[in-house]
């Protein structure tokens, strides 16, 4: 029988791609526009404010998604209330059995009333610690890191670089960029990957959602992206003839090879345009041909989806079943930036014992 969804948001998942200023309550919207004197808000109703945002965001473009967190952005602003959305964000994460998480922000789009970036980092790691402690999981908590964007479309990506590499040691595990994609490739910020890469530290960049395979190549070639951020225009590179046979242009090839993770976000990536519809949707197609898929929100406010919800859709468009669901999580868990001891102790102790207990140890 296939998962239900009870069954799903009880399952241990793990979540690679989210972004914090996509993900807060919207009651916590208000509240914290109330205390910022932040007056732009379309509406003081949590539910239909949390209605308009997605509204907002389900434009057919990036660009058009991305104004939706104006309002996000705009009420957080102090340490107060940059704490209180990272530490929703966790509880909110554990409530839907989420027991590793690596959560993304922007620390430069923080600072309009004076924060440092450092910060702006400090208030969002005491955040994700204090909303972590004794947090559902299989194990009695969740865990959440950090990923440090850079907007590409900003020249600060070095500085951001560098204050990634600076909080290692507190709960920041890799360096990201995102924003507008098309005419701001990644090799604009070559000079702050390279740093990374001689830090031994881990990167994530946004390629292949609002711009294709140019976007995906200078991604991996130029500026050696560990794991990709969406690359659903991968599929742009692969060829399925009428006959079902399938051939895989060298982009997608040497991604498969290299095995570069995919953090695909099914329902934000139909929001954006990149993908026409779930059904539609390239990870089937990815999953088939082995590359290594992983599973995400994106932003849970904007699209109003959780982990449970993402993985629900590809059980019911796809037909996916305990086997599908137990492969893409255990992709995520070897593609996140945490230790090898403690992915190997989680995919061991925490996400295979869980699945045998819900599947029946059927998968």
């Amino acid at each position: 029988m296939s998962p239900t969804a009870a069954e799903i948001r009880a399952m241990p998942k793990v979540l690679l791609h989210d972004h914090l200023d996509g993900g807060l309550r919207p009651a916590t919207v208000i509240d914290l526009a109330d205390d910022a004197g932040y007056t732009e808000l379309p509406t003081r109703d949590p539910g239909e404010l949390g209605r308009l945002l997605a509204a907002g965001a389900n434009r057919g473009h990036l660009n058009l998604y991305l104004d939706a967190f104006r309002h996000t952005v705009g009420v957080m602003q102090t340490p107060d209330g940059l704490y209180r959305v990272a530490r929703e964000a966790a509880e909110d994460l554990a409530d839907d059995g989420v027991v590793y998480a690596e959560i993304r922000f922007a620390p430069e789009l923080h600072t309009e009333r004076g924060l440092t970036l450092d910060e702006v980092v400090h208030a969002v790691l005491r955040g994700f610690r204090d909303g972590s402690a004794d947090q559902g999981g299989a194990d009695g908590r969740i865990r959440v890191r950090a990923l440090l964007t850079a907007m590409r479309t900003a020249a600060r990506s070095l500085e951001i670089a560098e204050l990634a590499v600076r909080h290692r040691d507190n709960g920041v595990v890799g360096f990201d960029i995102a924003g507008a994609e098309a005419g701001w490739p990644p090799s604009r910020h070559l000079d702050a990957f390279q740093y990374v890469h001689r830090e031994n530290f881990h990167t994530t960049i946004h390629a292949g959602e609002g711009f294709g395979l140019p976007s995906i190549w200078e991604a991996v070639q130029y500026c050696g992206a560990e794991r990709l951020g969406h690359g659903v225009r991968l599929a742009d590179d692969i060829t399925v003839d009428p006959d079902g046979g399938v051939r895989l242009g060298r982009l997608a090839a040497y991604v498969r090879d290299r095995r570069i993770p995919l953090e695909m976000c099914p329902t934000s990536n139909v929001q954006t345009g990149a993908a026409e519809s779930i059904e539609a949707h390239p990870l089937r197609l990815l999953r088939q041909l082995s590359f290594r898929v992983t599973v995400n929100t994106d932003n849970r406010l904007m699209s109003q989806v959780t982990l449970t919800d993402e993985f629900a859709v590809l059980v019911k468009e796809f037909g996916y079943d305990w086997a599908d669901l137990r492969w893409l999580t255990v992709n995520a868990m070897k593609s996140a930036f945490a230790p090898f001891d403690e992915r190997i102790a989680l995919i061991n102790e925490v996400i295979k014992p869980g699945f045998d207990r819900l599947s029946g140890g059927g998968t």
